[in-house]
């Protein structure tokens, strides 16, 4: 399929600004950059608990719900490149996660790189996965129904957190969510090849995330989750890609690698569309539309029990 009218606009519009790349522009000013996008990130709707925490005593999140319940709840870790966002710049996601999935979203800050590097960012999002089950109760959310979840390099965050809760047996995980994610650090592809330049996110921007996130350390299998020794018994897993993107082939691999190890996986190319489409939902209605079909699976799929591979 062609590029996405939508996307085609929204290449074209880049492509006028003559924006600076993020590794030009460095860390700090990047960060800042990224938050001049809230314009873009669509529809954020009200909802009965939005409350600010501190999880583990040094990682702080923010909850959704608009449950009254023990909902089922989404563990979120949002993308940037292990380098960019916070919070902030998910906020409008999250809330229509929450809102249309009918679970909970707990939403982790974690440390980001270059300040954080390997293994800091995924122990982070461990270690609050861990604090939420370990405290559902106080939370108003149920343990036994646990899902991790991310956007591009949270998306890496999630699979990791899949892996790791699986190699300690706790938390129990019921399901994996993945979105356009970052799997590992092959910058020759087709997909990087064919998309290096000129549709939004690039090979280059890649490469220095990739950097800034080992921060020289090896890129080892607990680094790289296609490189995991195993992928038997990890939770099922939904796994969303993009045509016209850097990241689209070691998504659909990874997606393959996954069902191969026997898991449970539902995957959809979404054909015409561009990296991170499901966060600037404000520009592209195939996000807003395939965002809110997402949110309703992971419901179905959490208030259903465990999703069994």
């Amino acid at each position: 399929m062609t590029l996405h009218p939508q996307a085609k606009a929204f290449i074209e519009q880049l492509t006028l600004q003559q924006r600076p790349s993020w590794q030009e522009l460095g860390v700090h000013e990047a960060r800042e950059v990224f938050l001049t996008f809230e314009p873009m990130l669509g529809e954020a709707p009200e909802l009965t608990r939005v409350e600010d925490h501190v999880l583990a005593n040094r990682i702080p999140a923010r909850l959704y719900s608009d449950q009254t319940d023990h909902s089922p709840v989404v563990m979120f870790f949002h993308g940037g490149g292990w380098v960019l966002g916070n919070l902030e710049t998910h906020d409008a996601l999250c809330r229509r996660l929450a809102v249309n999935s009918g679970c909970t979203v707990v939403a982790v800050d974690y440390g980001r790189s270059p300040e954080n590097t390997f293994p800091g960012p995924i122990d982070d999002c461990f270690a609050a996965t861990k604090y939420v089950a370990e405290n559902a109760d106080s939370l108003k959310v149920d343990a036994s129904r646990i899902a991790v979840a991310g956007d591009s390099a949270g998306g890496h965050l999630a699979a990791a957190v899949a892996i790791k809760a699986r190699d300690e047996s706790v938390p129990e995980i019921a399901l994996q969510v993945l979105m356009y994610p970052v799997i590992e650090p092959n910058f020759d592809t087709v997909s990087y090849r064919d998309f290096a330049s000129g549709f939004g996110l690039t090979r280059d921007n890649m490469i220095w995330f990739w950097e800034q996130f080992l921060g020289g350390a090896d890129a080892c299998k607990e680094a790289i989750p296609s490189r995991a020794l195993s992928h038997t018994g990890l939770p099922p897993a939904i796994v969303i890609t993009a045509q016209y993107d850097v990241l689209r082939d070691e998504g659909n691999q990874y997606a393959r690698q996954l069902q191969n190890a026997g898991v449970d996986v539902t995957h959809r190319e979404q054909q015409g569309m561009l990296h991170a489409f499901l966060h600037f939902a404000d520009l592209f209605d195939t996000g807003v539309e395939v965002g809110r079909e997402l949110a309703v699976e992971i419901g179905q799929r959490l208030k259903s029990g465990r999703p069994r591979s």
